[in-house]
């Protein structure tokens, strides 16, 4: 797992057009596996990637450092359930932050004091964050498609 960004794979993201993303899109680049991972603010939501509910922890944790990279602070995973039964998982910088989702949408369950996965802030020599150039993407396309 790597250390930096805690995938497995260097080439596991983007999930879904990964080419759509990575032309488009602002890209967090693993400085330890030179992952990317967008980190493209989105200006209909006014929120990040990171931001949005993931369908499992597992694909939550591949956002958790962009998170941490943003808020330049830990961040933690925590599980959020339905009224109607649906569990998904949002990151959020803190208990405080949890609370006041929590607050937001009371038809939603969240411990807010015991994340699924919590990491601390730190930071990496050689991590960058910028749009990638078409030899980039062409490059890390063909590598995704290998795995």
């Amino acid at each position: 797992m790597c250390i930096e960004c805690f995938s497995e794979h260097a080439r596991i993201t983007p999930l879904r057009q990964a080419r759509a993303c990575l032309e488009q899109h602002t890209q967090y680049i693993c400085g330890t596996c030179g992952r990317c991972i967008c980190i493209e603010h989105d200006p209909n939501r006014g929120l990040q990637r990171w931001n949005f509910p993931f369908t499992s922890v597992e694909i939550a944790l591949l956002y958790l450092r962009t998170a941490i990279y943003s808020t330049k602070s830990s961040c933690g995973i925590y599980k959020v359930v339905a009224a109607n039964g649906r569990v998904s998982y949002k990151i959020f910088k803190d208990t405080h932050d949890a609370q006041i989702y929590a607050d937001k949408h009371k038809d939603k369950t969240c411990d807010i004091h015991n994340p699924v996965i919590e990491k601390e802030y730190q930071q990496f020599e050689g991590t960058q964050v910028r749009r990638l150039t078409t030899l980039e993407i062409e490059q890390y396309v063909k590598e995704q498609k290998s795995i």
